[in-house]
C-alpha cells in the first residue's frame, strides 16, 4: 500500500527564489496519491503563479485572509481541520519568526496559530539570514513548541554566495514528513545496520566485488528512522547518498566493515541488521603494482583468504541483543537458508533467491522467507524493497520490545 495515498497534505509557500521548488514537490505527493492544498503568501507569488500551483494541485491556490473560499470566511481555521500534515517549503526567516512570535497578521500565520497537528518546516534563506542569532533562536523556540525542521543544505545560492541556505532535497523533504507522520515503535532503541557490496583489492586497479547495489539496505534504514531508531549505517561503495538522519560510514573492503561493525556494536546498539553482500574471500597478497597480462600465460592463479564473518561473530557476542541476517542464495534458497541459520545463530535470517530475477540486486522488489531462532517460517510474496523494509521493521520491533 502507498503510504502517501489518501493523505491530505496542506502546503505553504512562502516568498523566496527557493518557491519554484514547490512545484517538483506538489507534483511528487500527487504522484504518490497524495491530496495536496496549497498556501501561498502573496510574496510568494511574485517567485510562482497562482495558475501553475493550481493547475499541478487541482485545487484552489489560497493566499488572501480577507477574500476566504470558504462559505463562512474562516479559511484560517478550516484549510487545516482534516490535514495529516502542514508542510512549509520553502520557509523564511520572516515566517519563522512570526511564528516563534505567535503572530496572526496574514492567512498563512494565522492559520499556523490555530493549527496543532504535525507540523514540517524546510526553511530556504541566505546563508547569513539562516545562521543570524535571530533565525536560530526562534528555531530553538519552534522545536521546542514541535515543530519538525529539516534543515536547508550547503551549496550555491541565488545570490552568488556559497553556503548553508539551499532548500533541501525534493525526496527528503517527503521522506521528513513520513517520518514524522509514522509510529516510532523503534524509539529508543539503536540500530546497526550493514549494506551494499564490498570491494577486495587485487591490486591498485582491479578487485572482487559483487551485484550489490544497496537498495535493500537502504530502504531498511529509512524505515529504522521513520520508527524512530538511531541508525549506524555502515556500507560499502554504492552511488546513492545515505539516508538523512543516519550516521553513515562508508568502507571499502570486508575488513574495514567487520572493523566498523564491531565498533558500532559495542556502542550501545540493541538490534543489527545485516543486509550487505560481503565477500567471503579476499586475495591473500594483494600486489602492490598492477598486474600485466602475460601473453605466454593465459591462466592466472590467485591465492584467497576467508574474510571475518560479521554475522556469526556479531551473533555469538549478542548477549541478549537482537541480530538478524540476510541470505541471498541461488537455488534451493529455503534450504539452504535452514543450514545457514544453524551455523550463524542469528535470532532471524531473510532469505531471497537471486536466480528469481525480480528479487536480485539492482531490483525496487525482493520476495522473501523470514526464518526465526525459535523455528518459525514466514514467507512474503513479491513485494517493493520498502514495502518488505517496513514488514521487517515491525518484525524486528516485536523481537526488541519484548
Amino acid at each position: 500500500m502507498n503510504f502517501w495515498a489518501g493523505k491530505k497534505i496542506v502546503l505553504i509557500i512562502c516568498g523566496g527564489i527557493a518557491a519554484y521548488r514547490a512545484i517538483d514537490l506538489i507534483r511528487s505527493l500527487r504522484k504518490e496519491g497524495a491530496v495536496v492544498t496549497v498556501v501561498a503568501t502573496k510574496s510568494a507569488l511574485e517567485f510562482v503563479g497562482k495558475l501553475s500551483l493550481q493547475a499541478l494541485s487541482s485545487e484552489p491556490v489560497h493566499s488572501d485572509l480577507f477574500t476566504p473560499a470558504m462559505s463562512d470566511a474562516m479559511d484560517h481555521i478550516h484549510l487545516t481541520k482534516n490535514a495529516d500534515l502542514v508542510v512549509i517549503a520553502p520557509a523564511t526567516a520572516n515566517l519563522l519568526a512570526k511564528m516563534a512570535a505567535g503572530m496572526a497578521d496574514d492567512l498563512t500565520s494565522s492559520m499556523l496559530l490555530a493549527y496543532n497537528g504535525p507540523l514540517l518546516a524546510a526553511p530556504a534563506m541566505n546563508t547569513r539570514m539562516w545562521q543570524h542569532s535571530a533565525t536560530q533562536r526562534n528555531v530553538q523556540q519552534l522545536k521546542s513548541d514541535g515543530v519538525e525542521f529539516i534543515n536547508p543544505s550547503s551549496g550555491s545560492l541565488a545570490c552568488g554566495e556559497d553556503g548553508e541556505g539551499r532548500l533541501a532535497a525534493i525526496e527528503e523533504i517527503i521522506e521528513a514528513g513520513r517520518s514524522l507522520l509514522s509510529k516510532k515503535i523503534l524509539k529508543g532503541h539503536r540500530l546497526l545496520i550493514t549494506a551494499g557490496p564490498t570491494h577486495e583489492a587485487l591490486d591498485p586497479v582491479r578487485y572482487i566485488a559483487n551485484h550489490s547495489t544497496g537498495k535493500m539496505g537502504w530502504s531498511i534504514c529509512r524505515a529504522a528512522l521513520r520508527a524512530g531508531a538511531e541508525v549506524v549505517l555502515i556500507h560499502g561503495p554504492v552511488n546513492m547518498e545515505p539516508p538523512h538522519g543516519a550516521e553513515s560510514r562508508r568502507v571499502t573492503s570486508a575488513q574495514e566493515m567487520f572493523t566498523n561493525s564491531i565498533e558500532a556494536w559495542q556502542r550501545g546498539c540493541s538490534g543489527a541488521i545485516l543486509t550487505a553482500a560481503v565477500g567471503d574471500y579476499r586475495p591473500l597478497h594483494p600486489k602492490a603494482g598492477k598486474i600485466k597480462k602475460d601473453p605466454a600465460n593465459p591462466e592466472l592463479a590467485l591465492t584467497l583468504t576467508a574474510n571475518p564473518d560479521i554475522l556469526a561473530t556479531l551473533a555469538k557476542e549478542s548477549g541478549g541483543k537482537v541480530v538478524v541476517g540476510f541470505a541471498a542464495e541461488t537455488g534451493n534458497a529455503l534450504e539452504l537458508g535452514r543450514e545457514k541459520m544453524v551455523r550463524k545463530g542469528c535470532d532471524l535470517l531473510v532469505i531471497n533467491d537471486l536466480l528469481d530475477p525480480k528479487s536480485g540486486f539492482g531490483t525496487d522488489t525482493n520476495q522473501v522467507t523470514l526464518l526465526y531462532g525459535d523455528g518459525r517460517e514466514e514467507s512474503w510474496p513479491l513485494l517493493s524493497k520498502d514495502m518488505v523494509a517496513e514488514k521487517l521493521i515491525q518484525a524486528i520491533a516485536i523481537m526488541l520490545n519484548k
